[in-house]
């Protein structure tokens, strides 16, 4: 059918009109058959002039979209009616070659000589699409940059988390919005901000999503859903949204959370809101990690600097401990038998005591303690205690135990070691005063370069778990659960030294201490240590028993003149001659001057710069082989790794007894490794 004969009047004016329109044009029998293009058609969609003559319509199309489109056609020419360009009908063509661009449409019905057909002006928006992507892009851009300036100056995390959630929907121009993060054990999601969701709501939300996948380890990207997929059928019920986009927050090794955004409207996002969720996650994510860095770094400091203190006080309680223990000792010595101050002064000698085992507590926080390591296994030390503990704890406590067969041994003090167990397990019964369950659970872990961290390198550990199913920690008590004296027990019932004991030792021992605790659910404390391999032990070698007294002469040198009194005191009486100084300078003088001195005996901490080491080495250039007795209350440095060539030198504990003294120095005298 010619559509324009030659008959009809302005013919040539209209094919005229048609041609040189600046758009593309087509006109469409009611069959969907193009009965007419004009050259910028033919141009746009590629093909040559008069081919697209006789063409389907729909072979302009994707062919996804084809049978849609047919279905769409029938009903807009059943009842047609002029769309002009511009009302918003965008589509995708397709040319020739197979290229999809975008286009927008304008239709009109046409009569002509009884017939219905259809005119269609079509341009490619290409670059206006372009244009209007450049735009919403920058407008992301710049709540992006308000974002990641929120996080910098948010005076806190809670506070910049809250922000986002609003800045995230304002962007999105969308109603709800959710930040989610995983609790302390790594299992629930718990809602840490949000917008747009009544509470109801939202609780239903982080159940149904931490029963999902989307906390798996390796999920990293968006994940977007639609109300008609089987995997967000749950998520989405009985709420009005249909579509949702979930947005892991990405940790090393696995997600710390979740952004979510619903949506009541099916396919509402595109890639560029995809982009910007994800660039907003990775944002975040980053702002998690460093706050936690942050905060551990900030207690490790805080911990060191308390450790650091405590060490100093320790050092100094145990100089005056010295002065005030020896003091009674020769008191007692010079009283007569019986005399009815012995009652008195022995309970002054008992306080002491108490007081030199409290030095020793706040040294061991302190990682200032020496300790005696050596080859232990867990399973034996778990055997060991398991009975013990049963009995210690009460009926109440139910006391489980497990170690596999196959865990290597850690090198620990035995002793130490069996005492900060036996205080985990005493503050876990503590915390379950209506009984409850103790479990001490031993486990191999290996560790990876990929997994390591500055606080656990690469390597092999052994990790014991103490957890009771008590009453928890609030996070503010678990901030502070290390700090010595810190207790949440009743005045008289907790020096606060129990888990700051166990801190340092594990520290001391090359390993490091980890808490997990929530209020109402109980209390995890892990130690773990470095594994070793267990080396066969020595015969055991028979030792003398150490001679008391001693006619040789002994130079004491301690900076503290009460102390060098006791020192001196004790020394005399046991046999010895002395001689004095006060600081390395004059011992070594007094060393030129007097060669008959059989020992040096010495504070490790001295005056004026030089140590007890250091002195150690000196004096022996002066006198080679001679014996060496060090003593302190500060044991930090006390014999370091650059100290190892001092041979026959031993180290005696302050404040110490007459009889504790008189064993180190014969031991010295003698040779003997105490």
């Amino acid at each position: 059918m010619n559509a324009f004969p030659d008959t009809i009047a302005g013919a040539d004016l209209f094919k005229a009109l048609f041609d040189t329109a600046p758009d593309a044009m087509i006109v469409v029998d009611l069959q969907g058959e193009i009965v007419l293009a004009n050259p910028q058609a033919d141009r746009l969609f590629g093909y040559e002039e008069g081919q697209l003559r006789g063409l389907k319509v729909e072979a302009l199309l994707p062919e996804q979209v084809r049978q849609a489109h047919t279905q769409h056609r029938g009903r807009y020419m059943s009842s047609p009616r002029v769309r002009p360009m511009g009302a918003g009908y965008e589509l995708t063509g397709v040319r020739r070659n197979g290229q999809q661009f975008p286009v927008e449409i304008g239709l009109s019905p046409i009569q002509t000589n009884g017939h219905t057909l259809f005119a269609a002006s079509i341009r490619d928006i290409s670059e206006t699409q372009r244009a209007r992507q450049a735009l919403v892009r920058a407008r992301y851009d710049t709540f992006l940059t308000q974002i990641s300036r929120l996080l910098l100056e948010s005076p806190n995390l809670d506070v910049a988390v809250d922000g986002m959630a609003a800045l995230i929907a304002s962007a999105l121009h969308t109603e709800a919005t959710l930040i989610l993060f995983r609790d302390t054990h790594g299992n629930d999601l718990h809602v840490r901000a949000s917008t747009g969701l009544p509470h109801e709501v939202l609780r239903g939300f982080a159940q149904r999503l931490s029963q999902g996948p989307w906390m798996a380890k390796g999920e990293s990207g968006p994940v977007v859903l639609s109300r008609t997929g089987a995997d967000v059928s749950g998520l989405l019920a009985g709420t009005a949204f249909r579509d949702a986009a979930i947005v892991p927050l990405s940790d090393r090794y696995e997600p710390m959370g979740l952004l979510v955004v619903p949506a009541r409207e099916p396919e509402s996002f595109d890639h560029d809101k995809l982009h910007f969720l994800q660039a907003v996650a990775n944002m975040l994510a980053s702002a998690v990690q460093r706050s936690r860095s942050e905060e551990q770094l900030s207690h490790a400091q805080r911990l060191d600097a308390i450790g650091q203190l405590t060490g100093g006080i320790a050092h100094d309680f145990n100089n005056l401990l010295t002065v005030i223990s020896g003091n009674l000792q020769l008191l007692m010595a010079s009283l007569p038998q019986p005399s009815p101050l012995n009652e008195i002064v022995e309970s002054a000698a008992r306080a002491t005591d108490r007081c030199a085992t409290l030095t020793s507590k706040l040294l061991s926080f302190a990682s200032r303690r020496r300790l005696s390591p050596r080859a232990v296994m867990p399973g034996q030390v778990l055997g060991d205690l398991r009975e013990m503990l049963a009995r210690t704890l009460g009926e109440r406590i139910l006391v489980a135990a497990e170690c596999p067969q196959d865990v290597p041994a850690i090198y620990v003090d035995p002793a130490e070691f069996d005492a900060a167990l036996v205080n985990l397990a005493v503050n876990a019964r503590d915390a379950m005063p209506r009984g409850g369950k103790l479990t001490i659970a031993v486990t191999h872990e290996r560790v990876d370069d990929r997994h390591a961290s500055l606080k656990k390198p690469a390597g092999e550990y052994v990790v014991f778990s103490v957890g009771d199913t008590g009453m928890g920690m609030t996070p503010d008590v678990q901030a502070h659960a290390l700090e010595p004296f810190f207790t949440t027990k009743e005045v008289g019932k907790g020096s606060g030294l129990g888990l700051s004991m166990v801190y340092g030792f594990v520290k001391q021992s090359g390993g490091y201490l980890s808490i997990d605790s929530q209020l109402g659910y109980g209390t995890r404390v892990e130690l773990h240590f470095p594994a070793v391999v267990p080396e066969p032990a020595a015969a055991p070698v028979a030792t003398t028993p150490a001679v008391r007294q001693g006619h040789e002469t002994i130079l004491v040198v301690e900076d503290e003149p009460e102390v060098r009194g006791i020192a001196l005191a004790f020394l005399r009486s046991l046999g010895y001659a002395t001689r004095q100084a006060a600081d390395a300078a004059e011992a070594l003088e007094v060393l030129e001057r007097y060669p008959d001195i059989d020992l040096l005996f010495s504070d490790v901490v001295l005056g004026n710069g030089m140590t007890g080491a250091e002195l150690a080495k000196a004096a022996r250039q002066q006198r080679p082989g001679l014996p060496v007795l060090l003593t302190s209350g500060y044991e930090r440095g006390s014999l370091d790794a650059e100290d190892a060539s001092l041979s026959r030198v031993e180290l005696l504990r302050k404040p110490y007894r007459i009889e504790q003294l008189a064993a180190s120095v014969r031991g010295a005298l003698d040779g003997h490794t105490k």
